[in-house]
């Protein structure tokens, strides 16, 4: 079996890299962001923050900043229309304390950032200047700002000790494992929290309209249909009543895939405001302070290993720090359960134990973010063997090799319970060793440490990234839905050409090129000759949006299932018209060929005309018309495979670590578009390099942010980001399209990979990230 990509033949859209559809307006500087939206009538929001981190909010004043020119209104959250309504993010699971999120903070302020009032003026900067004018009184309480501390004051009065969730993952018998192991490792481990971060922030426009009473809002959201669900359950409107609409996003990560306070009150103030569309674009402050975090986590682990490396068994104790609030609609469980679900990672267990738990804290709530807890969850389990392999003799490749499930062992039955249907591990890996030229790295560093010069070191990382989660897969949280499905439509309009009202979205990963490759295959038409349309929840039917790297398995498999179906519609009707076998007709290129194969029998254009402009030529039981929509839903998803290498040099007079070269191979299954696809994964190791070494949001004693700006909150440059090889295998997954997500993998891997060159170029252990040069200067010395 081959498992190159590149040598598979190519004989359609799909697997080519073809020319972007959306590049021609976004790099002409024609993109349609909301920023860019301008309404006539347009009024400006700005909202005021609470400057504590935990406050009990004792008095507030609007009267001066309603009297200032130019103002057309002030609002606080103890005002009917926002006390009214509150954001609670739903589970089932047994352990779940379920908590209120105030749209404006009215009572209480339980992170510095928190929104408690806003301005709606004439400009933003009168805005801006208006909220200054608010009176407001806090009485100051104490904070708790690190999860793994009790708090002197809980942040919910439902959470005494904070704990908003727990859960135990066990399978087989732990403590037997530990009692034959060989070696047993331990580890306090923690990772940092960090952000999203997308170009740009998050940005709304709500107008609601007087006579129909209907709201349309536009956001830059990755989950449209979900934000139009949400908004019309809370302000108690009918769906129909609510148009979403996602215009082009900067970016979005995740960060974007939440809904927030500030958007249900740009839609309340709307409503206040009949005819008036209202208008919020956040700032970077605004951003770091207020849109969700995640990564803040610790780790307490414990693993058993055999004499020849085996592992045996595991044993942790996770806690996921969640922030002030449950994230909405995700739940405070978004990170510990994918922590616990996911800690094994590719590696073969039979024996594991692990109770992960949410805790609720005075600082901004942590929600989706590339790779959800898995970057921890890999530096984690990652660490331990590395851990396992200095202590056994080993070498980092040989206890890797030694435990990584095959591909024999598919589907495998993970200890969580989670079925892996992937198993290239090992393959990923081997591809990682011959591309980093891994015996020329050793030569090398064998000369260095020789002659005195500056240390090199080599680590490597294995993950194994769920992406496109069914409806089973997506059961974990017990949320009051499942994303397992997304709908498409595929028409032929009367000129031939196809439209396709899909229900993913973009925020920069090129869905409407992917998914234009998917239908013209699917229909047999030239890539051209489809448009997509995306982002707007009155065109198509339903999507779920962007997260959990979903888009190309289950908005891919909508878009080729509803393809297939438009085909099957015009080669029945080519077959009626021109009295032959449909069995022995298919469309090509827009054409209609039948078994005489030297020209064909109709264009795709002629059959529309007479779909829709000339019924009078519709043979007896075919409607008019050329249309179809399809749901899919894979049930469980499809795990992707995935592994990188790297190496690294540390100056030793100032402890700066140079990346000297990077390597991934990820398994994408059938790639639609390889350049597409190399983007993701160079993007996401970009991000995973940035929360490795440089982004910390670092709070102080009593919640203040203290790296609340771009000088102090550091992002990896184009400088700091290496030139990278990427590798592919490709083993179909089993849907309709044979693709594996990429969009979140190459985040797992950097803070385990960076973390083990260093121990391997100074003999170090990295247990608290990021990776400083500080630290390694520390370590030096």
């Amino acid at each position: 079996m081959t498992h190159d990509h590149a040598a598979a033949p190519v004989t359609g859209a799909v697997g080519r890299s073809v020319r972007r559809k959306e590049d021609a307006r976004l790099i002409t500087g024609h993109g349609r962001y909301v920023s860019d939206l301008d309404l006539p009538r347009m009024r400006h929001v700005a909202f005021l923050r609470s400057p504590y981190g935990h406050a009990t909010i004792t008095h507030v004043d609007v009267t001066a900043a309603q009297a200032v020119p130019g103002v057309y209104g002030a609002f606080a959250g103890g005002m009917s229309a926002f006390r009214s309504i509150a954001l609670r993010a739903q589970s089932a699971l047994p352990s779940y304390v379920e908590t209120a999120q105030p749209i404006l903070a009215w009572q209480k302020a339980r992170f510095a950032g928190e929104a408690v009032a806003a301005v709606v003026a004439e400009s933003r900067y009168l805005a801006e200047d208006a909220i200054e004018r608010i009176d407001i009184d806090y009485d100051q309480l104490p904070a708790t700002v690190v999860a793994w501390k009790p708090p002197v004051v809980p942040v919910h009065v439902e959470a005494p000790d904070n704990v908003l969730l727990e859960r135990k993952f066990d399978a087989g018998d732990v403590e037997a494992a530990f009692a034959r192991s060989h070696v047993v490792v331990e580890r306090e481990l923690t990772t940092n929290r960090h952000a999203g971060n997308p170009m740009e922030c998050r940005a709304g426009v709500a107008l609601w309209d007087p006579v129909d009473d209907k709201l349309t809002f536009w956001s830059g959201t990755q989950i449209p249909h979900l934000v139009r669900n949400m908004l019309a359950e809370l302000l108690g409107l009918a769906e129909s009543n609510v148009r979403v609409i996602a215009p082009d996003v900067g970016g979005g990560f995740g960060t974007k895939a939440v809904l927030y306070p500030e958007d249900l009150a740009l839609c309340v103030m709307a409503r206040e405001m009949r005819g008036y569309p209202l208008k919020w674009v956040e700032d970077r402050a605004e951003h770091l302070q207020a849109a969700a975090h995640a990564r803040d986590h610790r780790y307490l682990v414990k693993a058993g290993f055999a004499e020849d490396g085996t592992l045996l068994a595991l044993d942790a104790d996770v806690t996921c720090n969640v922030g002030a609030y449950s994230v909405y609609p995700w739940t405070a469980g978004i990170e510990p359960l994918m922590a616990g679900g996911l800690l094994s990672g590719p590696y073969r267990l039979d024996n594991y134990r692990c109770v992960t738990r949410g805790v609720t804290t005075n600082t901004s709530y942590a929600g989706p973010y590339r790779g959800v807890a898995r970057p921890a969850t890999v530096f984690a389990m990652e660490c331990l063997l590395t851990a396992a392999a200095d202590e056994l003799g080993m070498t980092d490749l040989e206890i890797r090799r030694k435990n990584l499930v095959t591909p024999e062992e598919i589907p495998y039955r993970m200890p969580s319970r989670l079925v892996d249907d992937s198993g290239w591990y090992g393959a990923c890996l081997d591809k990682c060793v011959n591309a980093i030229g891994y015996d020329e790295f050793l030569a090398e560093q064998q000369r260095r440490r020789q002659t005195g010069e500056n240390p090199i070191g080599i680590g490597f990382a294995c993950y194994n990234e769920l992406t496109g989660l069914g409806r089973a897969a997506a059961a974990g949280p017990r949320m009051p839905f499942r994303t397992g499905h997304d709908a498409c439509t595929v028409r032929v309009d009367p000129d031939g050409k196809v439209t396709v009202l899909s229900g993913v979205t973009t925020q920069g990963q090129g869905s409407e090129t992917t998914i234009a490759q998917i239908v013209a295959d699917a229909v047999g038409v030239p890539y051209d000759d489809v448009n997509v349309r995306i982002g707007d929840t009155n065109e198509s039917l339903w999507g779920f949006g962007a997260f959990s790297s979903r888009q190309a398995v289950i908005g891919g498999g909508a878009a080729h299932r509803t393809g297939e179906a438009v085909k099957a519609k015009v080669l029945k009707l080519a077959a009626a018209l021109h009295e032959v076998d449909e069995a022995d007709l298919d469309c090509r290129d827009g054409e209609i060929w039948g078994p005489d194969d030297t020209k064909p029998l109709a264009t795709l254009a002629e059959l529309a005309r007479i779909a829709y402009l000339e019924s009078n030529k519709l043979p007896e039981g075919i409607e008019p018309g050329l249309q179809a929509t399809r749901f899919f839903d894979p049930i469980r998803g499809a795990f992707a495979a995935g592994a990188q290498a790297a190496t690294i040099e540390i100056d030793r007079k100032t402890g700066d670590l140079t990346i000297l070269k990077w390597v991934c191979t990820e398994d994408a299954g059938r790639v639609i578009n390889p350049m597409v696809v190399e983007g993701q994964i160079v993007g996401s190791i970009a991000q995973g390099i940035g929360g490795a070494m440089y982004e910390h949001l670092v709070y102080d004693d009593a919640g203040n942010l203290s790296t609340g700006t771009l000088m102090d909150y550091l992002m990896p440059t184009s400088h700091e980001v290496p030139e990278m090889i990427i590798e592919h295998i490709s083993v179909p997954a089993d849907n309709p399209l044979g693709v594996r997500g990429v969009g979140e993998g190459g985040t797992l891997g950097p803070n385990a990979v960076l973390a083990g060159a260093v121990h391997n170029a100074l003999g170090i252990e990295i247990h608290h990230l990021p990776i400083t040069p500080a630290t390694l200067w520390e370590a030096l010395r």
